[in-house]
């Protein structure tokens, strides 16, 4: 009996662990191959693949992100393979089977929750030929009618076998995301996410997790993300962990881990900014909502002052970046309180800000309440809201607008001294000036269309040209320095249009010349790689300050052809 497991990820730098654990948990018994797509990948190129394996049993991991091309394959897959055993399980159909069987009448079998006991239980029935229908977790049709069997009991999760040790696997750590899982389940019971619903947190061997991770790192994994729900629930373990980490790390390894930083407790930030190498550990941290009102309607227990300590102590500790979460369209949020929400995080100055929109889950608690908030929302995955009684579709709109925006000019760090700059000194607040560069983008028809860096450089000027104020050559400047800065070579046509006299850019390389510390090069080297752009303050002195003191200056950047990195130099010119 041949058996594939598959899935579609959302990019093709992601794998999924899921089926890694079904494959793993069926042997020796079953030999499962794994294939594994993405949402990008056209639908009929799939199946054909999946065709010309002749699968006997194909087994689908579905999500949000991937349930409707998933149909799609399953629907096409039995129009040229009718006696193909189509098996589905994950989150997304493990929660109103019934309709999942009638919408989709091609899925045979669906298995319910914790899918590895249950899977391997179906294969073996269906190589002996045998009866399913005590088998606890599946849902099946039976002469026109739907059969949904109980649900399990959870797996002991210390017995799992390790889903890493496939040699197929090997030549792929280095170039995807590696899922690692320590623990199910968790403590919380917030309503509009899915782990709400399983009780209690249940914990994988340790060791055995110590020595998949060992065996990641030997064969080459560079990125190894722990999908824990709150890696930190337990204090110990979490310390254990990280010791080890920092311990056995291999240099080149990024860890990222969810953790919950209200519960953090100070000295375990100060462990890890004084023992933890720079860059090894990344956090992801769901604030969701700084309104107290609005995350008890949801069951979330959050203390934002303990938050903002964590995530201030990581910060100043310099060596992890930290990605916050964000989720508009929580009961009772309306836009006002959204804009507080955002500022408040935003003050935190995360390295990535994470503007989310609710999604009403199947099976979870707000899901079942959406009538008493008047939530309208998709009828499909990802089942993202439209409305409720509080946020307009219209307040939707333009809240995906700060999202645009917020994505490209602050998480991919391509400005950062400009956008600091402007939200400080041109706007009441920081959501005010992705609303309003967001509208602006909007309402140009940018959204619509493909960008390159110069592009983003060109837009932002362009809306900062209608707006009244008097900081634009302040503004143009930090924009031309950190356009500069990130440059490998010297670009051949920049953003603005190079107004430097070439008398003046003469007076700066005299000056230059006379001071050979600062930048000892030929005339030859100074005009082929190097840039030099008047600037009306002294932006090193704005750079340890934030205060600007107005003066000409020459910014001189080199582009070093040994290191290629951009080398920012600057002298205080005369230009009368």
């Amino acid at each position: 009996m041949h058996i594939i497991c598959t899935t579609l990820n959302a990019k093709y730098i992601h794998t999924n662990l899921a089926i890694r654990y079904l494959k793993a948990y069926a042997q020796p018994e079953f030999d499962v191959e794994l294939v594994e797509y993405t949402i990008k990948d056209p639908v009929l190129n799939i199946v054909t693949d999946l065709y010309r394996r002749k699968p006997d049993v194909i087994g689908f991991s579905c999500y949000i992100w991937n349930i409707e091309q998933t149909i799609e394959v399953v629907q096409l897959l039995k129009k040229v393979h009718p006696t193909v055993t189509i098996v589905v399980g994950g989150p997304e159909v493990s929660y109103d089977v019934a309709y999942w069987l009638e919408r989709v009448p091609e899925f045979d079998y669906i298995v319910i929750g914790e899918g590895e006991e249950t899977f391997k239980q179906l294969l073996t029935a269906l190589e002996r030929g045998e009866d399913v229908a005590n088998i606890a977790g599946i849902a099946y049709h039976q002469n026109g009618k739907a059969v949904i069997n109980p649900q399990r009991n959870k797996i002991n999760l210390a017995n799992m076998p390790s889903p890493f040790r496939f040699p197929e696997d090997i030549p792929h750590l280095s170039k995807r995301v590696t899922y690692v899982e320590t623990s199910r389940g968790c403590p919380f019971s917030c309503q509009f996410c899915l782990s709400s619903i399983e009780v209690g947190v249940r914990y994988f061997d340790r060791e055995k997790i110590k020595e998949d991770l060992r065996y990641l790192m030997k064969h080459g994994a560079k990125v190894i993300k722990f999908v824990d729900r709150t890696f930190n629930i337990s204090r110990s373990y979490a310390m254990d962990m990280f010791q080890f980490l920092i311990d056995e790390h291999v240099p080149g390894v990024v860890f990222q881990f969810e953790i919950t930083a209200d519960i953090m407790r100070p000295e375990v930030i100060q462990f890890l900014n004084e023992q933890a190498p720079s860059g090894l550990f990344r956090f992801e941290i769901g604030v969701q909502s700084t309104n107290d009102e609005v995350n008890k309607l949801v069951m979330r227990k959050q203390n934002f002052e303990k938050l903002t300590r964590t995530v201030t102590m990581v910060k100043q500790g310099g060596k992890i970046a930290q990605h916050l979460d964000l989720i508009a369209g929580l009961p009772e949020e309306d836009y006002t309180s959204f804009r507080k929400t955002f500022n408040d995080v935003f003050a935190l100055r995360p390295e990535e800000l994470q503007l989310g929109f609710l999604k009403m889950l199947r099976g979870t608690g707000l899901r079942h309440k959406a009538n008493e908030y008047g939530y309208v929302f998709m009828d499909r995955a990802p089942y993202e809201i439209l409305r409720n009684n509080v946020l307009s579709f219209h307040d939707i709109i333009r809240l995906k607008q700060v999202e645009d925006v917020l994505e490209k000019y602050w998480n991919d760090h391509r400005m950062d001294e400009t956008i600091e700059y402007i939200v400080t000194h041109l706007f009441d607040t920081p959501f005010d000036f992705f609303q309003s560069f967001g509208t602006y983008w909007d309402e140009q028809g940018w959204a619509r269309i493909g960008h390159q860096l110069e592009d983003l450089f060109r837009r932002l000027y362009s809306f900062l040209q209608t707006i009244d104020i008097n900081d634009l050559p302040i503004v143009e400047a930090l924009m031309k320095y950190d356009y500069l800065r990130n440059q490998k070579q010297k670009p051949r046509k920049p953003w603005w249009d190079e107004k430097t006299d070439k008398h003046v850019r003469a007076h700066v390389y005299e000056q230059l010349s006379k001071q050979p510390h600062l930048l000892s090069l030929t005339e030859k080297e100074l005009f082929k790689h190097t840039v030099v752009e008047m600037i009306p303050f002294d932006l090193p002195h704005y750079l340890q300050t934030k205060h600007v003191r107005r003066c000409d200056m020459a910014m001189i950047v080199y582009f070093n052809q040994t290191t290629m990195k951009a080398e920012t130099y600057f002298l205080e010119v005369d230009t009368n």
